[in-house]
């Protein structure tokens, strides 16, 4: 689902009031045809002080996917509504679960409402319904909420078409930690040395770098650490390392190498060690849906470091877009099955893989993707399965 570009602070809720005047929603945004449904960005990190951290936040669009109709009926949820008004902080997933059993049937059940300017953007206090058209239930855009539609100056709580996951949810765990794929790894800027008779740099010192092009000066970066290697559990290959944010630095000279000042570190920065645009930039206007391929992974890592993981955290999964995922596929996570002995008929049984929870894919690489836990039923952890949807 598409999304207009005036967020501010993502860890926070939007409660600022501010004036605004002409029609409020995405019309005015000269960049509305331009997504890129991949996103085009190398990495997805930001700095450990959210409080500055830079963001960059995907420009609105009219995109639509294209979408196979289904034969079959899809299901609703139980006690569904047959109207839903929008609510500030909703996001496409939780709307789609109130309507839907599983919310990546969504494409495949939504309506287009042509009388509605930017049809494919949702508002807070948008008014959708569930609509029967050649005997299939639809849910279209039925009432525009009044804000967008009346061109007049007004104060109003500052807000914008709903995204389809919680971007600050997202922000805040990949503050804390990144996951570089080896051919990221491998074309990113690195530090070459230290200014001065320094071994190690830290917060006032300053280095040079190698890789940085075209960039302005005072543009930031964080400073990552190249820590221990991510190995798929399923051929031992490596895919990757994970990635150990230790401070930040503001270009001060372009060039190669290029000079940049660390504002703030929380260990010394050595040389080998990587740069990384001090930006969040997560493609958050799609569409939730099935993979269109048969997808059967593992969880190879989670963002934060911790064992078990839960609703809204953001895991590592070794399938990409060279296994056939995109952004906006949604995955069914498994508990794989222990072994346990069989002391009646003898020898040793494994209990079945029990489903955990549901993850969403919001970044790919190309043997790697990030995805956003959005249900957990259980509790999920490193090398658990991740399947097509069942």
């Amino acid at each position: 689902m598409s999304l207009c570009k005036n967020y501010l602070n993502p860890s926070l809720r939007l409660t600022s009031i501010v004036l605004v005047t002409a029609l409020v929603g995405c019309s005015s945004n000269p960049s509305a045809n331009n997504y890129d449904p991949q996103g085009s960005v190398s990495t997805a990190s930001t700095t450990q002080s959210q409080s500055s951290a830079a963001t960059t936040i995907p420009e609105a669009s009219t995109y639509e996917p294209v979408v196979e109709r289904i034969n079959e009926p899809v299901p609703l949820a139980e006690g569904h509504p047959n109207e839903y008004v929008v609510q500030v902080g909703d996001t496409l997933w939780d709307i789609a679960a109130t309507f839907l059993k599983d919310p990546w049937f969504w494409p495949e059940i939504w309506y287009v409402n042509p009388d509605i300017e930017n049809p494919h953007l949702i508002y807070p206090g948008d008014v959708l319904g569930l609509i029967y058209i050649d005997g299939q239930a639809r849910i279209s855009n039925v009432r525009a909420s009044t804000y967008r539609m009346s061109p007049q100056a007004r104060v109003t709580p500052l807000s914008q078409a709903v995204t389809s996951i919680p971007f600050g949810e997202v922000a805040a765990f990949l503050s804390s930690g990144v996951v570089l794929e080896k051919n990221q790894a491998d074309a990113l800027p690195y530090l070459l040395q230290t200014r001065g008779d320094h071994l190690m740099a830290s917060a006032g010192n300053e280095i040079y770098v190698r890789g940085i092009t075209n960039d302005e000066p005072s543009a930031r970066y964080n400073i990552v650490h190249v820590g221990d290697a991510l190995i798929d559990p399923d051929d031992n290959r490596l895919i990757g390392y994970h990635g150990i944010m230790i401070g930040e630095g503001s270009l001060r000279r372009t060039g190669d190498p290029a000079t940049v000042a660390l504002t703030s570190t929380s260990q010394e920065a050595v040389m080998g060690d990587r740069l990384l645009p001090a930006s969040v930039d997560v493609p958050l206007n799609f569409f939730p849906r099935s993979p269109s391929t048969n997808i059967d992974g593992r969880i190879v890592s989670v963002v934060g470091g911790v064992t078990q993981i839960g609703q809204y955290q953001v895991v590592v999964m070794n399938r990409g877009s060279n296994n056939g995922l995109s952004v906006g596929d949604v995955l069914s996570v498994f508990q794989s099955g222990t072994e346990v002995k069989d002391r009646f008929g003898g020898g040793n049984v494994r209990l079945p893989d029990e489903q955990a929870g549901t993850v969403m894919v919001f970044k790919t690489y190309d043997r790697i993707s990030y995805g956003l836990v959005m249900e957990a039923t259980d509790a999920i952890h490193i090398h658990d399965f991740v399947r097509n949807p069942t």
